[in-house]
């Protein structure tokens, strides 16, 4: 878009149509890839492009649309009858100067690529038409572009308007397009309706440019893929899985381990450092940041987490909000919970839950237990089955534990409670005060013994 910045851009993004073949009570394009709804794929495709004004025409839904997609710069324009893309078009009309160049999108199509678009963009505008076609390996359904003798665009020929020979043609369009403001508004109210669907289609513009002697220019892109649209359930799990390997080449490419790039999904934003490893069916989302040599098992889920160096995640750990120093070991099957701050060569085991959690240089709750609401000094020990009791079932209540602590297996430590540096509380303590530094803590039934006891018998 470097040479285009003296020339307005208004994008067009279509988003009015109900896809009933998704059987959703969602608008299809609130439906998600990779996290994220399908229009706002589109949209921050054409952010990159440094639209002047983005317009999204709703239909179906459209307060619904309009309260997750809440940018504040979105012009909105409604069809309230779906009768065609250029009916679709028509709506944003009104709000597009006539010196503009109009990209018109589709909320359906999420992988194109900005790059592709620029390319588009360039044989555009000045009087100048450019759609943007495919060489499709399966035509069917789709419209083909019409080329006379001297390999000129002349029309695009809908699937269910085109005779058997035309139906042989592999070159198809996408619907993606670029115009002069100007004429496209002469165009569009020059649309007629007389075909087998009965709808303004967008395509017959290109046959009245033609015959305009306006210049027109289809750009074709060599990847089928990124033209994808999404028009049911089973098409959404193609694109979803496209994009999520183009995500894992990515990676590749800049160095990461996986142990199979079909089985990752990324859902937001992915940092690695160097000779990071991930193994089968990782889960990000959010913001993820992974230091250098980090090892990331199999079934992690990981999100807006920051891992520091050196680091390894065990197999079916979940992790979210979390700040991990370096060195420090997690899992298998953890859950650190959102505030969780571990500091270097802390240890997290097996079935091990943590929330607001800070955990010292060295420490370990190696199993079977809960901290929440903590801040645990350098060099701590928590035995198996301990729980910080923090929460009285309105207020939560915090519990710190000095450097040095060592917590005995089956420990309850009733918050507010501080335990002091170098104490250690025996094994299966309720713990509701204070201990002092360096000292015991046995809270516990005394144990007795019952000679000749018998066991009840069932009557």
């Amino acid at each position: 878009m470097n040479e285009r910045t003296s020339q307005e851009l208004d994008v067009v993004i279509l988003a009015a149509g109900k896809g009933t073949r998704m059987y959703s009570d969602t608008p299809k394009v609130l439906h998600k890839v990779a996290g994220k709804p399908m229009l706002r794929h589109v949209i921050d495709c054409a952010r990159t492009l440094c639209a002047t004004r983005i317009h999204v025409v709703v239909g179906f839904q459209a307060e619904k649309i309009r309260s997750v997609i809440d940018d504040s710069d979105i012009h909105w324009s409604l069809q309230e009858q779906q009768l065609g893309t250029g009916h679709a078009v028509k709506q944003a009309l009104p709000a597009i100067p006539q010196n503009a160049t109009v990209l018109v999108l589709y909320a359906d199509v999420p992988l194109i690529a900005p790059s592709t678009l620029s390319t588009l963009l360039e044989s555009a505008g000045d009087s100048r038409l450019a759609i943007l076609s495919v060489l499709s390996q399966n035509p069917y359904g789709l419209g083909r572009i019409i080329r006379n003798a001297a390999n000129q665009p002349i029309a695009i020929v809908e699937e269910k308007d085109a005779n058997e020979q035309q139906k042989l043609i592999k070159e198809t369009n996408t619907g993606i397009l670029a115009a002069p403001a100007s004429q496209l508004h002469g165009w569009i109210d020059r649309l007629k309706n007389n075909n087998a669907q009965g709808e303004y289609y967008l395509t017959d513009i290109l046959a009245m440019a033609v015959s305009d002697q306006v210049q027109v220019s289809a750009e074709v892109t060599e990847d089928e893929t990124e033209v994808l649209g999404v028009n049911n359930r089973q098409q959404l799990a193609i694109v979803e899985r496209q994009f999520q390997l183009q995500q894992a080449n990515d990676l590749l490419l800049r160095g990461v381990s996986l142990a199979d790039p079909k089985r990752i999904d990324i859902r937001g934003k992915l940092e690695c450092g160097r000779d990071v490893e991930i193994d089968v069916n990782a889960v990000i989302e959010g913001h993820v940041i992974l230091g250098d040599r980090v090892r990331i098992a199999s079934n992690v889920y990981l999100k807006d987490a920051v891992i520091g160096n050196d680091v390894h995640i065990h197999a079916n750990s979940h992790i979210e909000d979390t700040n991990i120093a370096q060195e420090c070991q997690i899992g298998p099957f953890a859950r650190l919970r959102p505030g969780t701050r571990l500091a270097k060569n802390a240890k997290i085991g097996n079935f091990v839950e943590t929330k607001k959690a800070n955990i010292g240089i060295g420490s370990k709750v190696n199993h079977l237990s809960y901290v929440g609401d903590s801040e645990l000094g350098e060099n701590v020990n928590i035995g198996a089955g301990t729980i910080t009791c923090n929460y009285d079932g309105v207020n939560k209540f915090k519990t710190i534990i000095k450097d040095g602590v060592f917590v005995g297996s089956n420990t309850a430590l009733v918050a507010p409670v501080t335990l002091g540096k170098g104490a250690t509380i025996g094994a299966g303590s309720i713990i509701t005060a204070d201990v002092e530094e360096d000292s015991l803590a046995v809270a516990r039934a005394k144990q007795r013994s019952i000679s000749g006891w018998k066991r009840p018998v069932k009557k």
